[in-house]
């Protein structure tokens, strides 16, 4: 797995080629600090399905973070990250969600190996017959409707995760199977696989479709994992009539 400080030929085609990218310091530590005074304390006074809390009431996770912290989008428009979105994904790009997660110290949690394959969406009124199975489930989380998307748009999206903390082997950091997005949505564990360490101010770039998981922290960690998720989509198309749920352009 490759990091960089700078986007390069040799870096989008390490992205390409794995699946995953770290670039490093995008954020400095006044910046990070300035992320999590805003959202800290929307966070802590948010009490409805989008946030999870844990037995002390600290929100561990949450689900519609741009519904409740617009200005979230912001972070997108840093320039290093607005000029590597564009690159990527083209100048129609659009961020279309975001989530929250939290590792708190004694309170820790896991995810099991996975793609990230369901995306936020407006449906139509009618799905037409001819569409895929998945399109026709949809299923409400956080008062969300989502679905299961094809390969197609999965390919056209890129996620970018941006460490608020330090993420280490100690507090739960990331691991990813490089190359996994190759295989489409079939997850196959029998593969090669990666920790994602990283400083508070870089950002871990990431195809959907690789395969990922994430661990717990040690018991005698005292050390937090905050990370904000942000999904961006190369269009604002969708097939069978559907539309992002949000979808706000990084060029506009």
């Amino acid at each position: 797995m490759q990091s960089c400080t700078n986007i390069s030929n040799e870096s989008l085609s390490a992205l390409e080629q794995e699946g995953c990218l770290l670039l490093q310091s995008v954020f400095s530590e006044n910046e990070i600090a300035r992320l999590c005074n805003h959202l800290d304390p929307l966070l802590e006074e948010s009490h409805d399905s989008a946030s999870i809390r844990n037995r002390s009431g600290l929100v561990y996770a949450a689900r519609n973070v741009l519904q409740m912290w617009p200005e979230v989008f912001q972070v997108s428009q840093q320039p290093a990250l607005r000029e590597f979105l564009t690159t990527t994904l083209g100048d129609d790009c659009g961020l279309v969600r975001v989530l929250y997660f939290d590792k708190p110290p004694g309170q820790t949690w896991a995810l099991p190996w996975h793609k990230d394959i369901t995306i936020a969406v407006l449906p139509p009124d009618v799905v037409p017959e001819n569409a895929e199975s998945h399109w026709q489930k949809i299923r409400i989380k956080a008062g969300v409707p989502h679905v299961e998307a094809d390969r197609e748009t999965l390919s056209r999206m890129l996620t970018l995760r941006v460490h608020l903390d330090p993420a280490l082997s100690e507090n739960g950091a990331l691991s990813v199977s490089p190359g996994s997005h190759h295989t489409g949505k079939q997850l196959d564990l029998d593969v090669p696989r990666e920790m994602v360490i990283a400083e508070a101010g870089d950002v871990f770039a990431m195809r959907p479709m690789l395969s990922h998981c994430s661990g717990q922290s040690t018991p005698e960690t005292s050390l937090r994992r905050r990370i904000l998720h942000l999904e961006f989509s190369a269009s604002a198309e969708l097939p069978h009539g559907f539309d992002w749920y949000s979808f706000q352009a990084i060029s506009s």
